[in-house]
């Protein structure tokens, strides 16, 4: 029950604009928290984080889905089937979102040093100039940003 109340609208509002269907979006959110029922092991922190897990299942629920009716169309239309993301689309918003959890982990500093160099493509010393600080600050903090968002990302399941 705790899980509903902590994931299911934000689930539900992922899987919706994945799909484009509530009733797919209602049907992957009871999935991933029948799933989760099912393997309590998976959301008690032993492997990442619950959210991660979660949205990972219906990430998964809705591109089976989406092989499931490429395969066999639903007889209500082909409109249907043009609304559903396809695998690429679904792996890439699910690695967005799992990349900005990551990031919010960080410090203040490291996102910032990271928002300029990588987000900005600015060199070390435009960054430098940005920030008001020494360039081998700059180096030195990006260092250790990339590490701690490698450390998050791996934490969350999606580094190995």
């Amino acid at each position: 029950m705790a899980l509903h109340d902590e994931y299911a609208g934000a689930l539900f509002a992922f899987a919706l604009r994945l799909s484009m269907d509530p009733e797919r979006a209602e049907e992957a959110v009871a999935e991933a928290l029948l799933r989760a029922w099912q393997h309590p092991e998976a959301v008690d922190g032993g492997h990442g984080s619950a959210r991660a897990w979660l949205f990972t299942v219906v990430r998964n629920y809705l591109t089976d889905a989406w092989r499931r009716d490429a395969a066999r169309p639903r007889t209500s239309g082909p409109e249907r089937l043009g609304g559903i993301a396809g695998p690429d689309e679904v792996e890439r918003a699910v690695e967005t979102w799992a990349l900005a959890d990551a990031m919010a982990l960080l410090s203040k500093e490291h996102r910032q040093v990271l928002y300029y160099s990588s987000y900005l493509g600015h060199s070390v010393e435009e960054t430098a100039a940005e920030l008001g600080i020494p360039p081998g600050t700059v180096k030195s903090r990006t260092y250790y940003a990339l590490r701690a968002l490698r450390s998050a990302l791996e934490e969350m399941g999606y580094v190995r």
